[in-house]
């Protein structure tokens, strides 16, 4: 007899959004179910082997549980984070799984079922009643989605968008006025099946990796022109002399017949097994140019039965884009750039629930597609600039008691490209389970939520940053004062502000795993310098508010002393502290 359960929250997906918004709806008091597909949690970050995070590096961006989770990683994992050029936090996929699996057995209120995948929504008329899973009924208030496809809303029939739109009808810059060659070849972003390779010294002979059915010897000719081979591995350097291959330039992105992805089940089975041989195929090609002391990293994910990842290979492609929700709102490209105005609903309420600001990056195999650039040099390098995710962007336009928490927010396919980051997607996720918890706790609907939500609360107890201060992360001591008076003086026709006037510079924090070098400091331009001694020259960047004002002010041939972690895989020296 099929067994039937009652929840107050059900949580469908164990990605990066889903175990966000399962831990923060349990943890704000609401019974909360997780259900993953297997028994790896986290997603992008885990199962789908993007263990080098894109945005929210700078420090007044590491707030709520992306904050949590960045500061256990790193005292988690051994040799720390600095690893490769990519991203600033590379880690082993198996411990950031074993991180999140420890902290949703020790939640209260959230019980975790693994191997459900979801058959059919519960619906009646305009409401969201719950799930029919695998081998159980799900009944909950509150429904939230949280899988890599948006599967919930195809499910429910919920009205959702698949693909592009065009610019006479969403004004962004970026958009085509029509379709081309490149829309009508993607119908959305290209996912990626990550593979992770192991160097396994000078003189050793790995394994040779096998072609596979899709075999060409000349598909990935030129993959890192313009790259000496080892920065080429380095950019997605792992902890233990591993690679993560997730390179775009003639790599092992996968766009053939995207439409798949939302077709029957065999037939998204049939793309996912020609992504994973193109991965394959990608990893031969490598070891193929680079030697044989290159090959496939067996231990890196597990096997689990009816996966066609495992070992070397993700368990899951990963996917930059799903169906995304037609919601109350959504997100354009106006309201990601640096001019975007600030999220509000027809009230002029505050809407912001989470903070992103990753460059807009779309991944198309051989195509590109200009984008109107948000990018800023800060603190000795390249980073995006900041937008704000609204809250009605999570509600769907007249379906209740239904929340989404991952890609498949209400945003357009061209804005896409920079919500779509792990930091941020943990952050919607984080806003959903608050969302969905906070409904609960006041006896409401989630439309009655909309221009009477009072968001204190998400920065009180989510430690959630709502308005983007570039000098003020969350171990400021003014941090949660200057985020609450923003709040209740907000006037939605002013600007977000970029700085605030705070009383003290940030607290320094040393670590384990820092060094302290003294040398000549040299600035070689705007937001570009290094640090000179009578070895060797290395760049200096940092994620440092204080820092980043402090190397500022420093001059040509002045004697500097600085402490932070060497990485020289980047090559560059992340600044934590000036002397």
């Amino acid at each position: 007899m099929r067994q039937t359960l009652r929840t107050e929250v059900l949580v469908v997906g164990g990605g990066t959004g889903g175990v966000a918004a399962a831990l923060t709806a349990a943890r704000m008091g609401a019974q909360t179910v997780l259900v993953s597909e297997t028994p790896w949690l986290g997603g992008m970050l885990t199962s789908a082997g993007v263990a080098a995070p894109d945005g929210n590096e700078l420090m007044a961006w590491q707030t709520g549980l992306w904050g949590e989770f960045l500061r256990a990683i790193a005292q988690r994992q051994p040799g720390g984070l600095d690893h490769a050029w990519v991203s600033f936090f590379t880690f082993e996929p198996k411990v950031a799984a074993d991180l999140f699996a420890e902290w949703v057995k020790a939640t209260p209120n959230l019980t975790w079922l693994v191997g459900e995948v979801p058959q059919a929504v519960l619906r009646q008329g305009d409401r969201i009643l719950g799930v029919e899973l695998t081998t159980l009924t799900l009944h909950a208030q509150i429904t939230i989605d949280a899988t890599e496809l948006g599967d919930l809303l195809a499910l429910g029939e919920i009205p959702h968008r698949w693909g592009w739109e065009w610019q006479a009808d969403t004004e962004e810059p970026s958009a085509p006025s029509a379709p081309t060659a490149l829309t009508q070849t993607y119908s959305v972003q290209a996912p990626t099946w990550i593979v992770v390779l192991q160097d396994y010294g000078e003189g050793a002979t790995a394994p040779e990796i096998p072609p596979s059915p899709l075999w060409d010897e000349h598909k990935f000719n030129g993959a890192w022109a313009g790259y000496d081979p080892l920065h080429f591995l380095n950019y997605g350097r792992l902890p233990g002399n591993r690679f993560m291959l997730n390179w775009p330039q003639q790599g092992n992105d996968y766009g053939v017949g995207l439409e798949r992805l939302i077709g029957s089940a065999q037939e998204r089975q049939a793309f996912c097994q020609e992504a994973r041989w193109h991965a394959q195929d990608f990893a031969r090609y490598v070891q193929q140019q680079l030697g044989r002391r290159y090959g496939l990293a067996e231990d890196t994910f597990p096997q689990f039965p009816r996966q066609l990842g495992g070992g070397a290979y993700a368990l899951h492609p990963y996917y930059r884009e799903s169906r995304r929700l037609m919601g109350v709102t959504t997100i354009h490209e106006q309201d990601i750039l640096p001019s975007a105005p600030p999220p509000v609903d027809a009230q002029g309420h505050y809407t912001g629930i989470a903070i992103g600001n990753y460059p807009n990056d779309h991944h198309y195999p051989g195509m590109e597609l200009p984008l109107m650039p948000k990018s800023i040099r800060w603190g000795g390098r390249w980073t995006g600039t900041p937008f704000v995710i609204a809250y009605t962007s999570l509600i769907p336009q007249r379906v209740e008691g239904f929340l989404v928490a991952e890609k498949n927010i209400s945003v357009t396919h061209i804005a896409n490209g920079a919500t779509r980051l792990q930091p941020l997607v943990m952050g919607i996720g984080q806003g959903a389970g608050w969302l969905a918890a906070t409904a609960i706790r006041q006896g409401k609907s989630l439309h009655q939520l909309v221009g009477t939500l009072d968001l204190k609360p998400l920065i009180q107890e989510c430690r959630q940053a709502i308005f983007p201060f570039f000098n003020l992360p969350p171990q400021h001591p003014e941090w949660e004062a200057w985020q609450l008076q923003t709040l209740n003086t907000f006037d939605p026709t002013i600007p977000l502000p970029p700085e605030v006037a705070i009383a003290q510079p940030t607290p320094m924090i040393v670590s384990a795993g820092m060094q302290t070098v003294s040398g000549e400091f040299v600035k070689l331009g705007e937001q570009a310098y290094q640090l000179r001694t009578d070895q060797w020259s290395w760049p200096l960047v940092t994620l440092h508010p204080t820092v980043n004002e402090q190397l500022q002010t420093y001059q040509s041939g002045q004697r500097i002393t600085v402490t932070g972690f060497m990485n020289p895989y980047a090559p560059w020296m992340r600044v934590a502290c000036v002397a």
